[in-house]
């Protein structure tokens, strides 16, 4: 017996009866892939004789029955064996994280260095740049520069026990991070 399939959720079937496609998208940021559409020779022999039933009856017409219901159980099989195969060829860009198990691109999404998804270990780098492109954290104002209020809204932009650079709590009246060194504001 096989073991089962993975991507249960992070995945749109596009398959129709004259063949398959899956797409497996990121549940992090949304980036998608699709497979390459995959004809099924019974939905074409289903799709002939139906037509030749509605043309000629009688024979044609019964056959044609008969092959919807054989299309029918040869398709679930081979839509499965299809549904396999789109993982074998999608799969490697995607990787599940360990720690909150959501499938994730590796492209974006993925931490190479830690191991998770960017979720559960953001890259610190990228963070940095982030924070100091900032926004007003209540009314969402892009600041073109570093202030302590908001200049459309009034809020405080950043707590004073909370490092600007990478997040850390402050020690009450540091001039430095104690985590990463950076000058208190």
């Amino acid at each position: 017996m096989s073991r089962g399939i993975p991507f249960t959720r992070n995945y749109s079937d596009l398959s129709t009866t004259q063949g398959f496609q899956f797409e497996f998208f990121c549940n992090h940021c949304s980036t998608g892939f699709r497979t390459h559409f995959k004809a099924t020779l019974t939905g074409a022999l289903s799709g002939a004789m139906g037509a030749a039933g509605s043309l000629l009856g009688g024979f044609f017409g019964k056959a044609a029955d008969l092959s919807e219901r054989v299309r029918s159980a040869s398709w679930e099989k081979a839509h499965d064996a299809a549904f396999e195969e789109a993982v074998q060829e999608l799969g490697q860009e995607f990787i599940q994280c360990p720690r909150c198990s959501i499938w994730v691109c590796k492209q974006n999404c993925w931490n190479v260095q830690k191991g998770l998804c960017k979720s559960c270990a953001p890259d610190l780098g990228v963070e940095t740049v982030a924070a100091q492109s900032m926004t007003c954290p209540s009314c969402g104002v892009s600041l073109a520069q570093k202030v302590k209020f908001c200049p459309d809204c009034g809020a405080k932009i950043q707590p004073e026990d909370v490092c600007a650079a990478c997040g850390a709590k402050l020690a009450p009246g540091a001039k430095f991070c104690a985590e990463c060194g950076s000058k208190v504001l």
